[in-house]
């Protein structure tokens, strides 16, 4: 039986135990609905051999090789990931449009006796709704911005204040990117879809009758792009500017940024990439630091140079005020924990745009 979705939150509620993408690796690899586990009735060297033998010799012999396949590969999920589930297990199958793939894996499951249901329209019906989200509704969240410069620990008092009960979003954890030059993170960034749909998620699980604070952003982390609905939600939110003195902010780069640091030629050629924008002599100048290990005073040059003038310069062309300004005075831990109860209270007492 084919399930039909209406809303995003429909797949959140739909009670299945177990939501299971039959399309081939690199389809799931791409996207896929959160949750879902991956048992492929096709891998992908096989889904290029049926289509090449549909397309070039014959849709009857197309369907008989998909067929066989997609028998053996059910056969060895039953006997592998699927062999400790009982008889009340009720599983969720989709594909790529709901169509031959997951039908057809459904009905095997079914004749076993498990309650098994197929998505109507398959993933396609998904992203449209994620569409739909991000790109052409109005996002029901009041959201929050916590703004300031580079080394403001603006992630960090955003977790913090995540395990204080805030609501929060967290866009450069979902993007895999600290969102700067030298953002780059262990494992790259997911695809533009996944990081859709992993936005998704996280404002599905969210309460829209309380604000939601995310971190200050451009359009782009990294290579990936905010959508549509989010960024027009975020020009429009009210700010919170953490401040504070540049000698705690490079300390507290340098302790955030320890991996950078400790992978020397990875700041060689990071450092090496700014030479466009800050010319030779400059560049030389920090390589020269960071070789001597003086990482306290790279940083404060690279937010002196670089960082801050670029925020200034965004910031006028914005027309970008801040509604509630944070002195944070001691980026310690203890300084950072008092600084997200002060914030935490501060939201819990209402912040309006001007």
């Amino acid at each position: 039986m084919a399930k039909t979705f209406e809303t995003l939150q429909a797949f959140c509620d739909a009670g299945f135990d177990t939501v299971i993408d039959v399309r081939a690796p690199s389809e799931f690899a791409e996207d896929h609905i959160p949750g879902a586990i991956s048992l492929p009735v096709l891998s992908d060297a096989e889904r290029a051999e049926v289509g090449t033998i549909y397309v070039q010799d014959s849709p009857f012999k197309a369907r008989k090789l998909g067929a066989a396949l997609v028998a053996r590969n059910a056969a060895d999920h039953i006997c592998g990931p699927l062999a400790d589930k009982d008889g009340s297990w009720r599983p969720l199958v989709y594909c790529w449009r709901g169509g031959q793939r997951s039908n057809s894996f459904a009905s095997i499951l079914s004749q076993i006796g498990w309650r098994t249901e197929v998505v109507d329209g398959g993933y396609r019906t998904y992203r449209r709704l994620v569409v739909d989200l991000l790109h052409k509704s109005t996002l029901p969240h009041a959201l929050i911005l916590l703004d300031g410069n580079t080394g403001t620990a603006k992630t960090d008092l955003l977790l913090r204040l995540g395990q204080l009960g805030v609501q929060i979003i967290d866009l450069e954890g979902l993007a895999a990117h600290r969102g700067s030059l030298f953002g780059a993170v262990a494992g790259g960034q997911p695809s533009q879809k996944m990081f859709e749909s992993r936005l998704a998620a996280a404002f599905g699980a969210l309460d829209p009758a309380r604000p939601v604070l995310l971190e200050a952003e451009s359009s782009r982390i990294g290579n990936l792009n905010l959508p549509a609905s989010l960024w027009t939600a975020m020009c429009a939110a009210p700010r919170i500017e953490v401040q504070a003195a540049p000698s705690e902010r490079a300390s507290y780069l340098v302790r955030a940024y320890s991996d950078v640091i400790s992978d020397r030629t990875r700041m060689a050629d990071t450092l090496a990439a700014l030479t466009s924008v800050q010319g030779h002599e400059r560049v030389e100048s920090w390589q020269k630091m960071a070789v001597s290990g003086d990482h306290v005073t790279l940083a404060q040059s690279l937010m002196q140079e670089h960082y801050d003038p670029r925020y200034r310069r965004w910031r006028a062309r914005q027309n970008v005020v801040a509604d509630v300004v944070l002195t944070v005075n001691d980026m310690s831990e203890a300084g950072l924990d008092l600084a997200a109860e002060q914030l935490a209270d501060r939201i819990a007492a209402g912040i309006t745009a001007r």
